[in-house]
């Protein structure tokens, strides 16, 4: 009985170095484990931005936009939906290629609420646009409520270099996305990896 004690302990030991260890490297390097972008060139249906951050994501949303990266842009969450319509129209998208959905108050809300405008359009290539320490769990979990969609992502990345993360408020919002990642997988079923 007691051999099988030591072996229960020994593999505790391992198990919680190793967790250790790759939590230590994903802090270090938070850029390398958070950030996910499908890369230059990618085409899809429609581009959806996601509520939150600080106005960058409607302007990456436009960017792409002009770069004909998708025909029309899909606004999803309440609050700052009405502000990212004017942002984008400003940045010169027309009012006819952008639909809201402004109901959504949670990562999870936006895919849920969003998927459903997406299935009753027929629409099946996405490029989700968010901010870039938010892009693994934004796209995890729209490919967890449908994976019969393609969903790419095309973050932006406003407070990318560690420099610019305290003075522009990401410290606090990358260390924010560490514990949302394993709450979403406990409560959602969203997959981080």
């Amino acid at each position: 009985m007691w051999w099988l004690i030591k072996k229960i302990l020994k593999t505790a030991i391992v198990v919680t170095l190793l967790v250790t260890l790759v939590a230590i490297i994903a802090w270090s390097y938070p850029e390398k484990f958070l950030c996910v972008d499908s890369g230059k060139g990618v085409s899809a249906d429609a581009i959806v931005v996601l509520g939150g951050g600080l106005h960058e994501r409607p302007e990456r949303a436009a960017e792409l936009f002009k770069e004909h990266a998708a025909p029309r842009i899909i606004i999803s969450g309440a609050g700052d939906d009405k502000i990212n319509r004017t942002i984008l129209m400003q940045a010169g998208v027309p009012a006819s290629a952008i639909q809201m959905e402004s109901q959504s108050k949670t990562t999870a809300e936006n895919a849920q609420f969003t998927i459903k405008l997406l299935r009753q359009q027929n629409i099946h290539r996405i490029i989700l646009v968010t901010s870039w320490y938010h892009a693994r769990r934004a796209q995890k979990t729209f490919e967890h409520y449908a994976p019969e969609i393609k969903f790419y992502s095309r973050p932006s990345y406003f407070a990318f270099d560690r420099a610019e993360w305290k003075p522009k408020g990401n410290g606090k919002r990358i260390w924010l996305e560490f514990l949302k990642l394993p709450g979403y997988w406990l409560r959602h079923g969203v997959n981080p990896f």
